[in-house]
């Protein structure tokens, strides 16, 4: 969503970040990223309010009249609010849908067939995840989604004698530039989502010029035809294991596989092309109704709620 921001004060529109409390910002957000705060917040007819899809509940219209945005970054969250009702969300007028990927708005096209759905990709940052130097052999993967899962490839990946020397990394509440660089001094990353409608570790990860193994996570299979990621049936942790030390025992003659990794992924979701797609989708959202309205911030009335709105204008 800061992204977002950005790419649309670039494309000539005023855009912000709403956080209901100025405490509720986070260290990652940076400074050129302008923002409102407060637990309510006026919009006017020209403007649009964007939110999240985890605290959207049926029948409680964050702003009533105005013109609204669900931006969807994972169609399995959709209704994670609660149960929907037959014209979900409810709210008037009904929002528009932006999401992250075509499985994305394959599915909620087909679950939600009354709402317009808009692809607004995700860009992968080339410059912060880049090859970086290493001189030692090393494997790294997210146990966040699979921790149980992940607590037993990380034993059999210790105790194979194919990996021997080679440096196994947990990424686990690990700052962004951090990961970046454990990225980039990685040879192979070993994807364990799940319920994904993209996958973005799986992106930086071909990015930074690692091999990929692992699970798609569903929406994330996209990224999966890159020339240097295998994809493995879920919960098979041998056949990860397999397949990470075969990679590891053949690496030299890999290294133009690494290379066209990173190509691949630039090519095909650079920043240019998610401002495109993102002012076709404001476009969009512009033509439906919209009125005055007072926008009141989700939080009021979703206790779990966390800082994850924007609101654009």
């Amino acid at each position: 969503m800061t992204q977002h921001v950005r790419l649309l004060r670039e494309g000539g529109h005023e855009a912000w970040l709403w956080l209901p409390d100025p405490d509720d910002r986070t260290d990652w957000i940076a400074d050129d990223v302008p923002m409102l705060f407060g637990a309510t917040t006026p919009i006017g007819a020209d403007d649009l309010l964007v939110l999240p899809e985890t605290p959207t509940v049926q029948g409680r219209d964050p702003a009533p009249g105005g013109r609204k945005v669900i931006f969807n970054q994972n169609h399995f969250y959709t209704f994670a609010a609660g149960a929907p009702g037959e014209d979900f969300p409810g709210w008037a007028p009904a929002p528009a849908i932006w999401v992250v990927s075509a499985e994305s708005r394959d599915v909620l096209a087909a679950a939600l067939p009354g709402l317009p759905v808009s692809v607004v990709p995700n860009p992968v940052d080339g410059e912060l995840f880049a090859p970086g130097a290493t001189e030692q052999l090393r494997v790294s993967w997210f146990p966040k989604k699979r921790p149980r899962e992940a607590s037993l490839l990380k034993r059999l990946l210790v105790d194979d004698p194919r990996l021997s020397g080679v440096d196994l990394v947990e990424l686990v509440q690990t700052p962004r530039a951090e990961v970046a660089a454990t990225l980039g001094s990685s040879a192979v990353f070993v994807a364990l989502g799940h319920t994904e409608s993209f996958g973005l570790p799986v992106a930086e990860a071909l990015a930074s010029g690692c091999l990929v193994v692992g699970y798609d996570g569903g929406g994330g299979h996209e990224l999966f035809e890159a020339p240097g990621a295998w994809r493995v049936p879920d919960q098979r942790p041998l056949l990860i294991r397999d397949q990470v030390a075969g990679l590891i025992q053949d690496m030299d003659a890999l290294a133009p596989v690494r290379a066209a990794n990173r190509l691949w992924v630039l090519d095909r979701y650079p920043f240019a092309r998610t401002g495109a797609a993102l002012q076709e989708a404001v476009a969009a959202a512009w033509a439906r109704p919209g009125a005055d309205a007072v926008a009141v911030h989700p939080v009021a009335w979703l206790d779990s709620l966390g800082p994850h709105f924007t609101a654009y204008a």
